[in-house]
């Protein structure tokens, strides 16, 4: 028997769920296993043997394996091979300086606006399927046990809304747009006047068409537009950026808040809803799983610790106010994204590429489960442009418009 199989075989035996693989000239594990993995090529046990979890996905994704068995039990296995990355002991400290660079030559404009179109200009019939009727492409906001993705979908919005203390004739931008949802949902309910913007064509498209059908031309205003070209003709009340953050980068992070706190006018409040990574030093999922995600669904996505977020906010003059962690919110819509998915694939192969159904299929499961294990987080930290003033110490203690507790955000 070979020390690779040797391998393989003791791997097997270690998983919570069982395991099977079949290549050609062989097969290992059990006669009736929750997954099997059927390799075509024979180098992918290699992958198998040193829980090299991104390079099998590439290769599904590549049509050189197919798995039979449940997502949930394929994540369950995949869980096991790759083990802990937050775990793991600190990386060298020459990695950040590197990473550094790295980013700021990934985060020039015109790379990024290829990067943004790359993943949401996949096509809008696609994510239409999996997401909610909003679509509302971040992460949700589950206010009981029962609620449906549409319901927490909704609460996310209206959960933004509240801590961002929107009001009628309040001007609001929205950066990263997306499809609309929060533009649409600040207008009607709270009486906003509303920019977005987008490096989305087809989420540009998406918005212009819901401002006519709504009738709310003269509310909306939706651009294409990078957030560092954004040259309003008087600073905003509020600002929000949902899920957009992951496209920033480190190296353009303190540039980023330097250019909300130019673009909120003192006194006025901003939020910011980004993925974090996990652990201080595992700012890349390990086994590969990072470079799967960079490669076939987010190119350019950077993750950085929720700290890390806290020191960037401040360091341009603005305060933080307050920070929610959502994390088990987002495992709960990814897997309701997931599911959504899985009962649309006919359809899905339809309106895309089998590849691309291939990669969303695994993206989004293993999201689930990354965030389940707390290797990946989501927070909302809420902050202020903070007011100088000369008038009486105790009447403007807030310094903006955050009042003095926190009871505006609940129900």
């Amino acid at each position: 028997m070979s020390t690779l199989t040797q391998r393989i075989d003791r791997r097997l035996a270690d998983l919570p769920t069982s395991l099977s693989l079949q290549w050609p000239g062989g097969r290992a594990g059990v006669s009736a296993p929750a997954v099997l993995l059927k390799l075509r090529r024979h180098h992918l046990l290699a992958h198998v043997a040193s829980g090299r979890i991104g390079d099998l996905a590439d290769a599904y994704v590549r049509g050189e394996l197919d798995i039979e068995g449940s997502l949930g039990d394929v994540m369950r296995v995949a869980g096991a091979l790759v083990g802990d990355p937050v775990r793991r002991g600190r990386r060298w400290p020459g990695l950040d300086w590197l990473a550094h660079l790295r980013s700021r030559w990934l985060h020039r404009r015109q790379r990024d606006a290829h990067q943004v179109r790359f993943h949401y200009d996949a096509g809008d019939d696609f994510y239409a399927l999996w997401l909610d009727p909003l679509r509302v492409y971040s992460c949700a906001y589950y206010p009981s046990p029962e609620a449906t993705l549409t319901q927490a979908q909704q609460a996310k919005l209206d959960l933004i809304c509240r801590k961002l203390q929107l009001a009628r004739g309040q001007r609001l931008l929205d950066i990263g747009a997306g499809w609309g949802a929060l533009l649409v949902w600040a207008a009607q309910h709270y009486g906003v006047r509303a920019t977005g913007i987008t490096l989305s064509r087809q989420q540009l498209a998406h918005v212009g068409r819901l401002i006519e059908d709504l009738g709310l031309r003269g509310q909306i205003d939706m651009q294409l537009l990078d957030y560092r070209d954004l040259r309003p003709a008087e600073p905003y009340d509020r600002i929000a950026s949902i899920g957009m953050f992951e496209h920033v980068g480190r190296a353009q992070m303190d540039h980023y808040f330097g250019t909300l706190q130019r673009l909120l006018r003192p006194g006025g409040l901003l939020l910011n809803h980004a993925i974090a990574a996990g652990g201080l030093d595992n700012d890349e999922l390990g086994g590969g799983m990072g470079r799967f995600i960079q490669q076939h669904i987010f190119p350019g996505g950077e993750l950085v610790h929720v700290t890390q977020v806290a020191q960037g906010l401040a360091r341009s003059g603005l305060e933080l106010l307050d920070v929610e962690n959502l994390r088990p919110h987002y495992a709960r819509t990814l897997w309701a994204w997931s599911d959504g998915l899985e009962r649309q694939l006919e359809r899905a192969r339809a309106c895309t590429s089998e590849a691309t159904v291939r990669a969303y299929r695994l993206y989004l499961a293993g999201s689930a489960m990354c965030f389940e294990r707390g290797w990946l987080s989501l927070y909302q930290l809420l902050g202020a442009r903070p007011e100088h003033h000369t008038g009486s110490v105790r009447h403007w203690a807030t310094r903006s418009d955050y009042p003095y507790t926190r009871g505006h955000m609940l129900r």
